[in-house]
């Protein structure tokens, strides 16, 4: 996930100074600013995840993510995990992380495919030709891909897993390339992210869905029903719609549709018009201000001026009031989802114990199928369907950008990661084995998709100013 970034308008730490205590934390609220940070501790935990699994003590790495948890109050469960001819058992630690906890992070996902819809790069249907052309090849051509590799066996199920692109790895590598990399192409990476996203939730909702049970299906319409007349009413307070997503979750969970969907569905209910107009909040705030100035005693400070704190209170109100719900849980849950949530997830599926040759681990229609569709599959998809765009004359490259670029964003576009272990968990759920192949084709993949990534974009020209179009 990445963070929008306002270059125009100064951080307050510039002409704010923080007290002695905030000077000590301040070195890792910077290093939390930075786009590459979500990617950075997402990778160490997956290091973690990796060395603990294989280390002297590898069996407490699955003690720990196997450990039952119990969701509920007294003897009602709210999660259990159910199989088929066998009595009700409690979930464990992993699958109240994948079923629970990701929710957040699907929310978080919506919230920001909405933005790009309305009001982002994909509002634009000339804009988002690119990305999302990019998106859909960059889904298909893996897909073919592993399918070549596995059609005709069990394992073919896992079709979906290559085709996810991890944006926080892809973005945060772009970030670190400086002036090499131009905006352009940061933008259309994360454009394409965002649009491989929503394809991979279809595929989650339509392909990995078992066993519907129509009355909580039924539940879960009357609630989005709901959900959209609060939207519909004027309702803006974030109470209105998390009570209610929290049971629509529920009801997702036990319907048999994957209950992370739920987060998706509930972005789309979230509002995206604030309470009060531009207007009306520079005249209340620059009133406040006035306020504020106007009682600026010497001999006082804020702890001891009411008016100030007053003032200072309302002020903050006012930008409450004036930033939609949606940008505001945007926000909000970008910290927890980035440096708690998606590590937490990390550690909990990352983590593969590597047994026998690692010639024989890796020599399997799985793994094949998965580090060919990302290392090969991915830059092809993209670029190719790209390239047919621009010749169409839809489409054209960003200011800066050269097929060279291209190639390295599509080679970015490989590092599936995240959504790509969430699929493999979802289609490989009853078979251990293939899942494990899928991880370790992840991981790999990922991988040498970074680094030849990375290599091509290296080997680019550092961008003058001001940018002009070119083409390769």
């Amino acid at each position: 996930m990445s963070m929008a970034v306002h270059p125009h308008i100064p951080p307050a730490t510039h002409e704010l100074e923080p007290m002695t205590g905030e000077k000590l934390v301040r070195p890792f609220a910077r290093f939390a600013q930075l786009s590459s940070a979500g990617g950075l501790v997402l990778l160490f935990c997956t290091l973690v995840a990796m060395i603990w699994a294989n280390s002297s003590s590898w069996q407490t790495y699955f003690e720990v993510i196997e450990a039952p948890v119990h969701i509920g109050i007294g003897d009602s469960v709210l999660m259990q995990h159910v199989a088929h001819g066998e009595a009700p058992s409690p979930i464990n630690f992993q699958t109240f992380i994948n079923d629970a906890l990701m929710a957040i992070f699907f929310l978080l996902v919506g919230l920001e495919i909405k933005r790009e819809l309305l009001v982002g790069e994909l509002s634009d249907v000339r804009k988002a030709a690119m990305p999302i052309a990019g998106a859909l090849g960059g889904m298909i051509a893996p897909a073919l891909i592993f399918t070549a590799f596995n059609f005709g066996r069990e394992s073919l199920r896992g079709w979906g897993v290559p085709m996810a692109t991890d944006i926080a790895f892809a973005v945060g590598i772009l970030t670190l390339l400086g002036s090499r990399v131009p905006n352009s192409i940061r933008v259309f990476l994360t454009s394409l992210a965002i649009a491989d996203d929503l394809g991979a939730l279809l595929v989650i909702a339509f392909f990995y869905t078992d066993h519907l049970q129509p009355v909580y299906l039924g539940y879960a319409t009357a609630l989005v029903l709901l959900l959209v007349l609060l939207n519909r009413f004027g309702f803006k307070s974030a109470v209105w719609f998390i009570v209610p997503g929290i049971v629509l979750w529920y009801c997702f969970y036990e319907s048999g549709v994957h209950s992370t969907i739920a987060g998706v569905v509930l972005a789309a209910t979230i509002p995206v018009n604030p309470r009060v107009d531009r207007k009306r909040y520079a005249s209340y705030t620059r009133a406040a201000l006035d306020t504020f100035e106007e009682h600026n005693d010497p001999t006082q400070d804020i702890r001891t001026s009411g008016t100030q704190r007053a003032a200072v209170m309302r002020i903050n109100e006012n930008g409450r009031l004036v930033l939609p719900l949606l940008h505001r849980m945007e926000s909000a849950m970008h910290g927890w989802v980035a440096y708690l949530i998606i590590p937490l997830f990390a550690l909990a599926n990352a983590g593969l114990h590597l047994e026998g040759s690692f010639t024989k681990a890796v020599g399997n229609a799985v793994s094949l199928g998965v580090i060919f569709g990302l290392v090969v599959g991915k830059p092809l998809g993209i670029t190719a369907a790209c390239w047919l765009l621009s010749k169409a004359g839809l489409g054209k490259l960003g200011k800066g950008v050269t097929w060279r670029h291209m190639i390295g964003a599509g080679c970015l576009g490989g590092i599936g990661f995240t959504m790509a272990l969430f699929i493999a968990t979802l289609g490989y759920r009853e078979h251990h084995d293939y899942l494990n192949n899928a991880k370790l084709g992840i991981l790999l993949a990922s991988g040498i998709s970074a680094i030849i990534g990375l290599s091509l974009l290296l080997t680019c020209k550092p961008i003058a100013e001001p940018e002009v179009d070119e083409e390769d």
